[in-house]
């Protein structure tokens, strides 16, 4: 009688490498699908340097929705100092190498935060450190303090700052920081998809951290339908009811206006439009409105849309899109 053999080694591992790639396409396939669905998927952003979201692979950059909040609030903060595009690409850069863009409660003996800044080193006590605000405030004071910073390599003025064991470590993340520094503040964008907020947004936690990083400037809080309500009021109940009696259930807003032309204003109004998708999940903010263009949580695959395109209507039927020079910032409820 002749031996009974099993498969040979060589066919069992082509069979498990099969095996395995068919569970490898799988999976890609599945996040394709919940990322190509309207309001599905798990959330995710994708910063692009081309506003025409035509951009190569090599022009964006994904993240988590915490990373992108972080890098919105480190961009906001150095754009609302008044700081040239290139201390924005190098502060970016820095908290990547870094943190990942994480705020981090732990690091190398005493560091925190998203810089990896030490209180023992003078950057501030623990809880000021692990405030995204005030962490990229001292950087970006530390930065302008370095003699001729935005013309030396990113490596060096980084170094300056950091006093890093590993200062090359920075050069790696520059292209993705500079697509970062486009999207906040440039010609570039910021597209969050994933579901809509499922809890109502508070309209004063959003005003509280637009003052805290911009001021007060031109910032207004609106009740439903326009009632303002002052500094972060409710406002009043006028134009709850539609024309025809029929309920609308308008958000609460918050706006800021931009008060001057010029460059200046205009990358101050697109830092806090990006900043506001950024934040969309934790603030609970199911819309914004910048320049005529608009973003709506759990729609349009997470993309910004143009006040003229197809279907670029909000659930009471107005255009997505703010008058010209505005940013408008609705609370889910």
């Amino acid at each position: 009688m002749s031996e009974i053999r099993g498969p040979r080694p060589r066919r069992r591992r082509l069979l498990r490498v099969v095996i395995g790639l068919l569970v490898l396409l799988s999976v890609i396939g599945y996040f394709a699908v919940q990322r190509a669905s309207v309001g599905g998927g798990a959330p995710f952003c994708v910063a692009s340097a081309d506003a025409s979201g035509r951009a190569g692979e090599s022009e964006k950059y994904e993240m988590s929705p915490e990373q992108a909040a972080n890098a919105a609030t480190i961009a906001a903060v150095g754009i609302a100092k008044g700081l040239p595009e290139r201390a924005v690409t190098i502060a970016l850069a820095t908290a990547m190498q870094e943190s990942a863009l994480r705020n981090l409660d732990h690091g190398d003996r005493d560091s925190l935060g998203l810089f990896q800044q030490r209180p023992s080193m003078g950057w501030g006590t623990p809880e000021q450190i692990t405030d995204p605000v005030y962490s990229a405030g001292i950087f970006y004071d530390h930065l302008v303090d370095v003699p001729g910073y935005s013309r030396l390599p990113l490596t060096v003025a980084a170094q300056k700052v950091q006093r890093s064991g590993y200062p090359q470590a920075y050069a790696k993340h520059e292209p993705d920081a500079t697509v970062l520094t486009a999207a906040f503040g440039g010609g570039g964008r910021l597209d969050c998809g994933g579901p809509a907020p499922t809890q109502p947004g508070d309209p004063e936690k959003v005003r509280e951290g637009l003052v805290r990083i911009f001021g007060k400037d031109g910032m207004h809080t609106f009740g439903p339908q326009g009632g303002q309500g002052g500094q972060g009021g409710q406002g009043g109940q006028a134009g709850r009811n539609g024309g025809g009696g029929r309920a609308v259930e308008e958000p609460e807003i918050t706006m800021v206006e931009k008060r001057e032309a010029g460059e200046a204003a205009t990358r101050r109004s697109r830092a806090m439009a990006h900043w506001a998708v950024a934040n969309s999940r934790e603030m609970g903010i199911a819309r914004v409105s910048y320049d005529l263009r608009g973003w709506v949580a759990g729609k349009d695959r997470g993309r910004w849309q143009d006040k003229g395109d197809a279907g670029a209507k909000n659930g009471d039927g107005d255009p997505y899109g703010a008058a010209a020079g505005e940013v408008r910032i609705f609370m889910a409820r």
